[in-house]
């Protein structure tokens, strides 16, 4: 599992935009919007010199691994899988990050960020097709359905989050059931329906250097 250690809304003030990587707080009391998207550091508000094409390319990267809270070597294996694929080699990256277990489950709104995800499924609250998992990485294809376990839906981090879901409206290729404490992939995700913050063209770049 990736771990992010230290003060995680640095993160957002060095890509310059919020990564919602704290759930409910980046709605509430986000550091990111005190301090106007300043870059961290003693020199945030010194003037920047203009970044080169490889600079796009590593701050696109960085972005898309921290959205999704994956690893160096775990990302790059996303790409080289994507590259091997049929089809557009960014669009198959981002449905493979989309359809990790973690990034449904948040998606779903059973946990406020993907980081809460994460800890959720490594401590086996959610069920894949009636078989308990704890691999957030697990990949999950169109049929497939996830769901809380028994023992775990009066759990207060699970009635938090469905609270916010208003606020992040699920995609249309999962299906909930609010009552059930379910949801199912429906189909494969498509482009504007994946994350917009995210330009794989220049992560496809940044990689075929």
């Amino acid at each position: 599992m990736a771990n992010q250690h230290g003060p995680v809304c640095r993160l957002c003030r060095r890509e310059g935009a919020k990564l919602y990587l704290k759930g409910e707080k980046c709605i509430t009391n986000c550091v990111f919007d005190k301090r106007n998207g300043v870059i961290p550091g003693q020199h945030g508000l010194a003037r920047r010199r203009k970044v080169s094409d490889y600079g796009l390319q590593l701050r696109a990267k960085q972005r898309a691994r921290r959205i999704y809270g994956v690893l160096e070597t775990q990302f790059r294996h996303y790409f080289e899988k994507a590259e091997r694929a049929q089809g557009i080699t960014g669009t198959v990256m981002l449905q493979q990050l989309e359809r990790r277990m973690d990034n449904i489950v948040y998606r779903l709104g059973f946990a406020a960020s993907r980081r809460e995800a994460r800890v959720l499924i490594t401590h086996r609250h959610f069920a894949v097709n009636g078989r308990t998992c704890n691999v957030p990485s697990a990949q999950l294809r169109p049929g497939d359905t996830i769901a809380v376990r028994e023992r775990s839906r009066k759990m207060g981090p699970l009635e938090n989050a469905l609270t916010l879901v208003a606020q992040r409206p699920i995609p249309d290729w999962l299906a909930q059931d609010t009552k059930a404490l379910s949801g199912t992939v429906v189909r494969f995700p498509e482009r504007p329906e994946m994350e917009q913050l995210i330009e794989e063209q220049l992560i496809v770049e940044y990689y075929s250097r």
